[in-house]
């Protein structure tokens, strides 16, 4: 096996156990602690640590240790979130929450700059075109990733389907499930009985061992690597402010400033489904134990379309594949929107989240490489502000949860999606009329050498 592609696997494998742990965690947090709303309080608190990590720290990080020690220190973050779950209070989450935070941006700022680098560097060995390997390449990650959720939330749902079988769901209930839901976070319902104390000892043993393995692997595995572009600028070291501000500066780019659309309804997207579908759909009209296997609907998609559009963008550009997850999204809102829970239309609540997986496995394959690839020399900086837009959308999502309807949650999705849409069009305007120019100067250039010699 290549170099490259073994170091892709130890990096996509570390990735699927450490989010094992986490994805599972993050499904089962707004029904496990609906209490006073800990639950997405503590999450919403989690990605305000993100938005303040994406804002300094990749950049410092991973020129200071590089890639592959800055995953190293951000995967033992998630591992405090595990363990700060055992004793589940405002005073155990939260900061856990704020831990977890902070190391998330890294890890994603360096993993996607570790990508990138040794995808352009297979390119320039093999003589093909540095976006199609590194497209290949996140598109191989993501469907490892991906199957982290199918595995997190088969365990979980093994576990808690020990808990003794509920009563049937009331109709009155079943009237404020859905788009209907204003019962907020705090509300407590029979479906939302939490498993027993044991039971969730267990799963919260299990996920942290996935976690401390992930940081394992990753320690023991992966090649450090170096940017040749970064190397070629020479040793000059960049002072201390210069790295500390490079996120900020590169928002002077007309491009990324059009961009941050699609990151943020990235996070608004993923935090309806992880905070509001598994609570206000899934967990109100089937019960807490049906959480799991939905979400494993989510993740099985989510994971094949993401091998699926790494291979399909080849021959049909990005521009195809955004289009079908705006149109899959936009058409799953309106049907939210429409559609009331039943517990008797089972397959239905797996449909949504397969569709929903459909679509977002565009936004994480897609985005990812479109920052790598037209911000391809200021790499940390441009993965640093998804993160950082990324975190914004879930903070955002996740903080109103707590006192916004969810037709209204519906509503501001798709006032966002459709947003995001013109800007990356307007994005692909400018990038198509930019490389038009060169193509026309050189068409010039024997023109007009044509007419001097005509002339003499």
């Amino acid at each position: 096996m290549e170099r490259s592609l073994r170091n892709v696997l130890v990096v996509s494998f570390g990735f699927l156990l450490l989010f094992t742990a986490y994805g599972g965690l993050q499904s089962l947090q707004s029904s496990l602690y609906s209490e006073e709303g800990l639950g997405v309080t503590a999450l919403s608190t989690l990605y305000g640590g993100v938005l303040l990590s994406s804002m300094f720290l990749p950049p410092l990080l991973i020129k200071k240790f590089g890639c592959k020690w800055t995953i190293v220190l951000s995967m033992c973050c998630y591992v405090a979130f595990s363990l700060g779950n055992f004793y589940a209070s405002w005073y155990t989450l939260i900061p856990t929450s704020i831990v977890l935070g902070l190391g998330a941006a890294p890890l994603w700022s360096a993993q996607c700059t570790y990508l990138t680098i040794m995808g352009n560097t297979q390119a320039e060995k093999v003589g093909k075109v540095g976006r199609d390997v590194v497209n290949q390449y996140f598109g191989i990650f993501f469907l490892i990733f991906q199957s982290s959720g199918v595995w997190g939330n088969l365990i979980s749902s093994l576990v808690f389907g020990q808990t003794p079988t509920q009563e049937a769901i009331p109709e009155e209930q079943l009237l404020f499930c859905g788009a209907s839901d204003c019962l907020m976070a705090t509300a407590s319902t029979n479906s939302t009985q939490r498993p027993s104390q044991t039971l969730i000892y267990t799963l919260l043993g299990i996920y942290t061992g996935s976690g401390v393995l992930a940081v394992l692997l990753i320690a023991v595995f992966l090649e450090p690597i170096k940017d040749a572009q970064q190397e070629g600028k020479g040793e000059k070291k960049l002072p201390f402010w210069f790295t500390l501000l490079s996120t900020f500066r590169l928002l002077r780019d007309k491009r990324l400033r059009l961009l941050v659309l699609l990151p943020v309804y990235s996070g608004f997207e993923q935090a309806f489904l992880a905070g509001d579908y598994t609570r206000s759909y899934t967990t109100c009209a089937l019960g807490i134990q049906f959480v799991g296997y939905v979400m494993i609907c989510f993740s099985a998609t989510n994971a094949l379309c993401s091998l699926l559009y790494g291979r399909l963008s080849q021959h049909t550009g990005r521009i195809a594949l955004y289009a079908l997850g705006a149109v899959t999204h936009l058409s799953c809102i309106v049907a939210l929107l429409l559609w009331r829970p039943d517990p008797r239309q089972l397959a239905v609540f797996f449909v949504f989240s397969g569709l929903w997986g459909v679509a977002d496995a565009v936004w994480q394959t897609q985005n990812n490489v479109l920052y790598g690839v037209l911000f391809e020399k200021d790499k940390e900086a441009a993965f640093s502000n998804y993160r950082l837009w990324e975190a914004l959308g879930f903070t955002v999502a996740f903080g109103y949860s707590t006192f916004l309807c969810v037709n209204v949650k519906l509503y501001i999705l798709l006032g966002v999606l459709s947003l995001a849409m013109v800007a990356y069009g307007t994005v692909e305007y400018l990038e198509a009329q930019s490389l038009a120019r060169p193509a026309a100067t050189e068409q010039k250039k024997p023109a007009e050498e044509a007419v001097m010699e005509t002339a003499m």
